[in-house]
């Protein structure tokens, strides 16, 4: 056998495009519906790998800054670097220190430079602090919700595509079965295309499903690591705070005595 001969052979072995030659309609527009999913699908997984890859590396950066910051935690810097950052870390903090910026007044000496909005360090109650601690746990939910966008449309393909596959395998098993029994005979080779082609819907969800359930998987566990991140930084903000208050506190007990 040449080479040209064994080409030949090759073309005309049966495949996938045997297969889905002989499915009927319903089976092919399953295929073609679970191609089209699976282009989405993609799509999503890549757009929103990338978009999660940006948040944990702009909040890892945030985070690190802040922790690493000499100043007080209202420092125009830190406030102009998180407006500047795009990261859900960095929007925590701008939600949560526009709300202690409320309960500040107006030009205080405890700021090195100018207070951002012109406000004054006080005294807070614990009232105060659990409004800001308040405010800080919303905008972590508020960056939750913005993260899990989208990732439920995996989930749901995962789930649904084996389903849409199975419906067609025993659609067209059905199907091949009902002409045997019309033929009034068992004959394999008139049977055979009919499940050929009735087995490739099972094969199209499953290419879907796979890489979906892969993606989802991948992508809540980034989730999951930047909400831990979110939560870390809310309680170190808080503790920061409340370290700020107490030397706030002996600077007014050493100007009292003296």
């Amino acid at each position: 056998m040449n080479f040209s001969t064994a080409f030949l052979v090759v073309g005309a072995a049966p495949g996938v495009y045997y297969a889905f030659e002989n499915s009927d309609s319903v089976g092919k527009g399953i295929v073609v519906l679970l191609l089209a999913l699976s282009v989405l699908t993609w799509s999503v997984m890549i757009d929103k790998g990338l978009a999660l890859y940006r948040a944990k590396q702009c909040s890892l950066r945030f985070a690190a800054r802040f922790k690493n910051h000499p100043r007080n935690i209202a420092s125009p810097s830190l406030v102009r670097d998180a407006d500047n950052d795009p990261g859900p870390v960095a929007q925590v903090y701008s939600a949560g220190v526009s709300r202690l910026l409320e309960f500040y007044e107006n030009d205080s000496p405890v700021f090195r430079g100018p207070a951002p909005g012109g406000a004054q360090p006080i005294k807070l109650s614990e009232a105060q602090y659990n409004a800001i601690e308040a405010e800080l746990e919303r905008e972590v939910s508020n960056q939750i919700e913005l993260l899990e966008r989208r990732i439920g449309y995996l989930g749901t393909m995962v789930s649904v595509c084996p389903f849409f596959g199975l419906f067609g395998t025993v659609w067209g098993v059905m199907l091949a079965f009902c002409g045997i029994a019309a033929a009034g005979k068992a004959d394999f080779t008139a049977l055979a295309p009919g499940v050929a082609g009735a087995l490739l819907t099972t094969v199209a969800g499953l290419v879907v499903a796979v890489p979906s359930l892969i993606g989802y998987n991948f992508l809540t566990a980034t989730i999951r690591s930047l909400t831990v991140l979110m939560d870390n930084f809310t309680g170190e903000f808080m503790a920061r705070l409340r370290l700020e208050q107490l030397e706030f506190d002996r600077r007014d007990e050493r100007g009292a005595g003296e």
